[in-house]
């Protein structure tokens, strides 16, 4: 029976503004094939019927106007778990290809947000999201309609491989674009990449690298893949899971459909502070993650843009400095020092 016929008006009204449809609670949208009923769910490794509804939508919205071509389509459900505890990683990035019969589901970061001391905390933990946004300079996840763009290498400098010697990071970043409350994902610089980086920069002297300085200097580090931690604001992924998405899409677009938005975001709050369980009001959330943040929100732009702005006129960035020395620079002998 359904949950509608029980539901007191106003909760119902809810419900309806927020667009949240029965399709979350049953076995999937109609229509949906038969292999792929079988990674519908909520358990480990499956998509919420809802995530994968929307997500297949606007894949199919998208080809059908000829903005995608790709024969595989992404989405990411944010609202469960990403760090498990014990280097275990919850899976909540889905690899659909109807064409294909095939359906993978991989960990990926979330934005990680920011406390600005006396104005406003919307930082996040590692485990789960609370707080999401499309502010600039938030460091936010916003929920939503994306299509990935371009991809581009940059030069991030020379670590110490684990084989011995030495080995040049240069991480690819995938653009997204993005329309209705992601339409400022470029601006933001939105897009998903490989969780690596080098901390504990140092300039090495190595004046025949192509990527020298004027001074013939090289930065150099130590490589940390942070697949377990959060990002900027991007979607996130291990190197090897990177690597594979983006050579999925350099030539052919496709679209990621990114659960919440911000509907779903306030639809969820509002439940829970009127004591409802969001599943009984029709609306979907990870259970386990609505336990450990007890409640979503969602930071508009137009609310926290001008909260940012302050913050940066009261605490203006130092002056850009140079990294130190490496304290052994000969090229190809020396290495970070710990």
């Amino acid at each position: 029976m359904p949950f509608g016929w029980r539901l007191p008006v106003g909760l119902g009204v809810l419900i309806a503004l927020t667009g949240a449809t029965l399709c979350s609670l049953a076995a999937g949208p109609p229509g949906l094939p038969a292999w792929l009923k079988a990674h519908v769910g909520e358990g480990d490794g499956q998509i919420a019927p809802v995530v994968l509804d929307k997500a297949r939508a606007l894949y199919q919205r998208k080809v059908s106007e000829g903005a995608v071509r790709n024969p595989c389509y992404f989405a990411m459900d944010a609202t469960r778990p990403h760090d498990l505890g014990g280097s275990r990683l919850g899976r909540r990035f889905y690899i659909i290809c109807e064409a294909e019969g095939s359906f993978r589901a991989i960990s990926a970061g979330h934005g990680g947000g920011r406390d600005l001391v006396g104005l406003a905390d919307f930082s996040n933990g590692r485990r789960c999201v609370r707080n999401f946004g499309n502010a600039t300079d938030s460091e936010l996840t916003a929920g939503g309609a994306y299509v990935t763009g371009e991809a581009a290498s940059s030069f991030k400098g020379y670590y110490r491989a684990s084989a011995g010697g030495d080995a040049v990071l240069m991480r690819a970043f995938l653009k997204f674009d993005g329309e209705g409350e992601t339409a400022n994902a470029r601006e933001r610089a939105i897009g998903g990449h490989a969780a690596v980086l080098l901390r504990g920069i140092c300039r090495r002297r190595d004046p025949t690298s192509p990527h020298a300085d004027q001074d013939g200097y090289v930065p150099f580090g130590k490589l940390v893949n942070y697949a377990a931690g959060r990002s900027d604001g991007c979607t996130s992924w291990s190197p090897s899971d990177a690597q594979s998405i983006i050579a999925m899409v350099r030539d052919a677009p496709t679209t990621l459909y990114i659960y919440p938005e911000s509907g779903d975001i306030e639809a969820v709050a509002r439940a829970v502070e009127a004591g409802q369980s969001p599943s009984r009001a029709g609306l979907y959330w990870n259970a386990a993650c609505l336990k450990n943040i007890g409640a979503p929100r969602f930071w508009r732009k137009e609310t926290l843009e001008p909260i940012l702005a302050r913050y940066r006129q009261a605490h203006p960035p130092p002056p850009p400095q140079q990294p130190p020395i490496c304290r052994e620079s000969m090229p190809r002998q020396a290495g970070l020092k710990e």
